[in-house]
């Protein structure tokens, strides 16, 4: 691991401090690894350096628009491939949310995601979306039964 410093002005180190009690970190050094990440994580999104990710996108409906529920089930059924898992969950008599799990070429995940938000009744989606670097792992699982993914799966490592 390597160690760097900073100088901080008093003001600016007593708030950082507020901030990471209050996030519940438990060092400087944690607060800053993660806001490191992150930064570098939106740096690469920006940069649109393509290749795979993880994502989650999560939105609200409105179930009782024409044909909605049946548009966004066939979007997913077309994008198998990018779909792990769907969450649904019923708000009120009208309003329903779903979380769902994305993984896959970062181009093809964000269309995916633009998608399933443009749709009319669809509202407050939002796409978290961190980049990985795929690993073809030449490895067994230690246990009896074959891979659901066959020989050929990938591991999604998120990039550092």
């Amino acid at each position: 691991m390597e160690r760097f410093t900073i100088s901080l002005e008093d003001e600016l180190a007593r708030d950082f401090d507020a901030l990471i009690a209050e996030r519940g970190y438990a060092s400087r050094s944690e607060a800053v690894r993660d806001m490191l990440r992150r930064e570098l994580e939106a740096a690469r999104q920006r940069r649109g350096d393509g290749g795979h990710c993880i994502a989650s996108l999560s939105y609200v409906f409105n179930h009782h628009e024409r044909d909605l529920g049946e548009r966004l089930t066939g979007i997913q059924h077309d994008h198998h491939d990018l779909t792990v898992s769907t969450l649904h969950a019923h708000l009120d008599h009208d309003n329903c949310i779903e979380s769902t799990i994305l993984r896959g070429p970062t181009e093809a995940v964000r269309r995916f995601a633009d998608s399933i938000m443009a749709q009319s009744g669809v509202r407050h989606g939002q796409l978290n979306l961190i980049s990985v670097d795929l690993a073809h792992p030449q490895h067994a699982h230690g246990h009896d039964h074959s891979h659901p993914h066959g020989p050929g799966h990938f591991h999604y490592r998120p990039r550092r």
